[in-house]
């Protein structure tokens, strides 16, 4: 969907743009003069919890060969791990706590605990996910180069396999991401002489790969296992399900936050000469927030708050809650969605569009212009961008809920 393809955007004026984006940046400016010693403790604080329940949870596996040793122990080093991925490991290396210059909590220092390379991922992620974000051709995390997850991705037959591909991904999330930065189809696609300097970089890049993996690997599946003596085998599976667990959890909220309904998908050309305005306009509308309760918003990193999160990615997680307030009040001053839903409806929603477009648009009932993951102006009907009682222009948010009357006054007629 392209902003300057709906009418609907009407009702937003450039100057309008400008000036939501300059309410942005005043947020922007408010949270970095506020942070402090609260904030640094919170960040520590998490860190004590997570090498806590690590400690714990390893420990438990001394005794595997029981199985509630072995249940306690992944549930443990499962909740550990996804700690150490999501509040910790993918906020650190964001920069949220480089204001506090302390190298141990430092986006240049922090190595995560999973098979991806950290440098890499802040390339892939840091740079290309949240600059281009949903900007098909551009960002990788569309699909990964695995899925088709929007109508306006050309279908082939190897998309008959989505739904396979996404289950295998779930289990092999941190692998996943280990190799994105490699982007293995493009590599065979060139073919370079093997003293190329494109070559060069790819092997580097592929080693440090192989390299962390290894690391990895040999840490879960074999030291600690061995510490335990004779329940190596135990605390091995015990460790396997934990990374499991910590993979499928990751993939279903980083998938509740690009690809529900509502989440919408961008073209090369809607980012020419985009102001900063266009920008946060875009991450709004390219988002998707979870809705829940404290214990939901932790243990997803404050990604459940992921329109704020690509709003403002490197201001600290636990700011986002109160953030979300004010990004609300500037959707309903500005007519904007905001979309959000419960987990079980967001990530319902994100394998029903996996499963569609395992198939070609041909045999779908919907098109690229109203299918429900990617719309267009034609999608509102033709609804009309002033309110015909008060004259005021109408906002895309009123339009929206306008089309969906509608859709459900054809369906009951």
């Amino acid at each position: 969907m392209a902003i300057s393809d709906v009418k609907e955007y009407a009702h937003l004026t450039a100057a309008d743009v400008e000036a939501l984006g300059a309410e942005f940046d005043a947020i922007r400016r408010e949270i970095e003069s506020s942070r402090g010693a609260k904030d640094a403790r919170y960040i520590r604080n998490v860190i004590r919890l997570q090498r806590a329940l690590e400690i714990s949870g390893r420990t438990v596996l001394f005794a595997s060969f029981l199985p509630p040793a072995w249940l306690a122990g992944v549930a443990l080093l499962g909740t550990a791990k996804i700690i150490e991925n999501m509040e910790i490991g993918h906020n650190v290396m964001h920069g949220q706590w480089d204001w506090m210059n302390d190298p141990e909590i430092h986006s240049t220092s922090w190595e995560w605990d999973n098979a991806g390379p950290s440098a890499h991922w802040k390339i892939t992620h840091n740079f290309l996910h949240h600059k281009y974000t949903n900007v098909l051709g551009m960002d990788d995390d569309i699909g990964y180069g695995l899925l088709r997850v929007t109508r306006d991705q050309r279908w082939i037959p190897f998309y008959l396999g989505n739904p396979i591909y996404n289950a295998l991904l779930q289990a092999l999330f941190e692998y996943g991401v280990a190799i994105q930065h490699l982007e293995l189809g493009k590599v065979a696609k060139k073919k370079w002489a093997k003293d190329s300097p494109e070559w060069q970089q790819f092997v580097a890049d592929r080693n440090l790969v192989l390299k962390k993996i290894g690391k990895q690997a040999a840490k879960d599946y074999l030291i600690f296992p061995l510490l335990t003596g004779p329940s190596f085998f135990t605390t091995l599976t015990a460790n396997l399900a934990a990374n499991v667990v910590r993979n499928v959890w990751t993939n279903a909220v980083i998938f509740c936050g690009h690809f529900p309904d509502g989440a919408e998908k961008f073209t090369k050309d809607d980012i020419v000469n985009e102001t900063q305005g266009e920008w946060y306009l875009r991450q709004m509308l390219g988002s998707a927030n979870i809705s829940g309760g404290p214990v939901l918003h932790f243990m997803t990193g404050n990604l459940s708050h992921q329109i704020e999160h690509h709003l403002f990615p490197d201001l600290p997680s636990n700011r986002l809650a109160s953030i979300a307030v004010r990004v609300r009040e500037l959707c309903d001053k500005y007519d904007l969605p905001y979309t959000t839903g419960s987990m079980p409806v967001q990530y319902f929603k994100s394998w029903r569009t996996i499963a569609k477009l395992s198939l070609p648009n041909k045999y779908l009932r919907a098109t690229t212009d109203d299918a429900p993951e990617t719309k267009s102006e034609k999608a509102f009907g033709g609804a009309p961008s002033t309110d015909p009682i008060t004259g005021a222009r109408r906002g895309l948010r009123t339009a929206l809920a306008a089309g969906r009357t509608k859709l459900a006054r054809r369906a009951t007629a």
